[in-house]
């Protein structure tokens, strides 16, 4: 996810001073200058494509290679293209240069790619290896929680998105995740319940719209009805 996309520019040389344009030169400095400039202009699939040309114009023993090859398929999975998200991180995770949290956070975005394409196996497979690294990642089990969703178990939803809630108890994202688990569940007071968090913790962005829309969505609560009085 993001935090990978930090830690291949992390491994990069340093880039120019901001506000500087960046060097028309054929190198990896200059070409995750671009991809971190495409980045910010909200260019996702031109980032992805300075990224990697970035790991093309670096050495094949260079560690680097690899995290900009992972950065690359972060960019292409935010630029909704998931076959070419997997085709990078599959040539990212195919060595050993990711290792720890590094690695984890590539099969992340890995499980992510293979989602989007509908191969919930594959996903699921990828999911499951990354959790040796990165299980305190609260995003990590909010994907397990969505991805459970799609595959229509229930048990895994509930146990992933409570990991989730346990990590990051505030966070609309998550919060917004909880209420379509909820919901999934059959449990519509915890959906209001949830989505009602969400759209509070994010009242002006679009989490938070989000949240309003399925709260709109929901049947409305059903009132208990006082006993009829009693006759004397």
């Amino acid at each position: 996810m993001i935090l990978f996309l930090a830690a291949a520019i992390a491994a990069a040389a340093p880039a120019p001073a901001p506000r500087q344009a960046c060097p028309d030169v054929v190198t990896p400095e200059a070409f995750v200058c671009r991809a971190l400039e495409a980045s910010g202009a909200g260019k996702p699939d031109a980032s992805a494509a300075a990224f990697e040309q970035a790991a093309l114009a670096t050495a094949d023993g260079d560690p680097a290679k690899a995290r900009m090859l992972a950065a690359a398929g972060n960019m292409w999975i935010a630029a909704n293209q998931p076959g070419k998200a997997a085709l990078a991180l599959d040539r990212a995770l195919a060595g050993t240069a990711l290792q720890a949290e590094q690695r984890g956070e590539a099969l992340l975005d890995r499980a992510r790619a293979a989602e989007a394409q509908n191969d919930l196996k594959t996903a699921r497979a990828k999911l499951n290896e990354a959790a040796a690294t990165i299980a305190a990642d609260p995003f990590y089990w909010y994907f397990s929680a969505a991805l459970a969703i799609r595959e229509e178990n229930r048990a895994t939803a509930q146990y992933a998105i409570g990991r989730a809630l346990s990590l990051a108890p505030a966070d609309p994202t998550i919060l917004f995740e909880a209420g379509h688990v909820a919901h999934f569940a059959g449990d519509m007071a915890k959906a209001r319940l949830y989505w009602t968090q969400a759209s509070q913790f994010d009242r002006d962005g679009p989490i938070g719209k989000a949240a309003l829309e399925a709260l709109r969505l929901l049947p409305a609560p059903v009132t208990p009805k006082a006993p009829p009085a009693k006759n004397n």
